[in-house]
């Protein structure tokens, strides 16, 4: 089993409310729908119990962190936007994503899978190191790239994020950082108005960070061109050791809040674009990390395409893997 699954039912315990967009009716949905077409057969059910802990500290201040944890205990109601709605059980909850995630990071470094997508919530992209916005509490990709730089070693992580938002908090978190390269398209003017394409990185993070700002309406011809294109170039010159994917699925055309008009198939192509690299650049390695996807069929169907693609890179990487050490006998 080449892809692994990060999903727990204690995914669903972050409350929302009635009516908020973000709702455990996300991962209800993809989690049946991998039921229903035999897929979550297919895939490898990692447990984070078998893993060390995640140290959000290492992208979010401790001061933040325990402002969080207070804020739910004391139950209330929201931190930072009021967008960010949290309940008592929510940063456990939050914890438990970026554990999940941390955890897949580790078994693909151990060999023990290809690549994985981690089926968590609440979302994380908005989140920087000092504040919640956008639904999100703890940024899951940022947490995840620092776990391969601080625990496997490595010195060049990709994050690539596809969410019809621009994620303002991983740009922020990385933004002077020349070990992580964020390459983000996305709606553009949009929420939370940030990601314009001058925005490169500074300092020791300069020409480390790549924005492309998509119009709104903007297509699969559009969006993917753009995106290969760019993701070509970026890789061939900042050759990753891993790539971790912010994978949102609110630039579908069925989405109640983004306003881009992706099909289902865009997003088996734009896993094809992430995977071709990963395999040239880094030996397949791959952390997928949900974000958005507002409509919970669409976002079920799309995660379906994606995790095909993922299962496909992995079964390709697994062969490689099996002729390397038969040249090797």
């Amino acid at each position: 089993m080449s892809t692994g699954l990060i999903y727990d039912e204690s995914f669903l315990l972050h409350d929302t409310g009635s009516g908020h967009p973000e709702s455990p009716a996300r991962l209800i949905a993809i989690h049946e729908r991998l039921e229903q077409t035999g897929l979550l057969e297919r895939l490898h059910h990692i447990d984070p119990a078998n893993y060390p802990g995640a140290d959000v500290t290492t992208v979010h201040s401790p001061l933040y962190v325990q402002r969080v944890k207070r804020r739910c205990e004391l139950n209330c109601g929201y931190i930072d936007k009021k967008d960010v709605v949290i309940s008592r059980s929510s940063y456990k909850v939050a914890l438990a994503a970026a554990h999940g995630v941390c955890s897949a990071v580790d078994a693909v470094f151990k060999g023990e899978i290809a690549n994985a997508f981690c089926a968590v919530r609440p979302p994380g992209h908005h989140a920087n190191r000092t504040k919640a916005m956008g639904f999100c509490l703890f940024n899951n990709a940022a947490v995840g790239a620092a776990r391969a730089i601080n625990t496997h070693g490595v010195s060049r992580v990709l994050i690539v994020d596809w969410d019809v938002h621009h994620g303002n908090g991983t740009e922020e978190i990385f933004y002077f950082d020349p070990t992580v390269f964020y390459l983000s398209i996305h709606q553009h003017p949009f929420y939370p108005l940030t990601g314009a394409r001058r925005r490169m990185g500074e300092r020791k993070g300069k020409g480390f960070n790549r924005n492309i700002p998509i119009p709104k309406d903007g297509d699969d011809d559009i969006v993917l061109e753009s995106f290969a294109q760019t993701l070509e170039k970026v890789a061939a010159r900042f050759n990753p050791e891993f790539v971790i994917i912010s994978a949102g699925f609110d630039a579908h055309a069925k989405d109640p809040i983004g306003r881009l008009r992706l099909s289902t198939s865009a997003y088996h192509k734009l896993t094809q674009f992430v995977a071709n690299v990963a395999a040239a650049h880094c030996k397949g390695r791959i952390v997928s990390v949900l974000e958005g996807g507002y409509n919970p069929k669409y976002l079920a169907l799309s995660c379906e395409q994606h995790i095909l693609a993922l299962l496909e890179a992995g079964d390709e990487t697994d062969k490689e893997k099996k002729q390397n050490r038969m040249a090797g006998d």
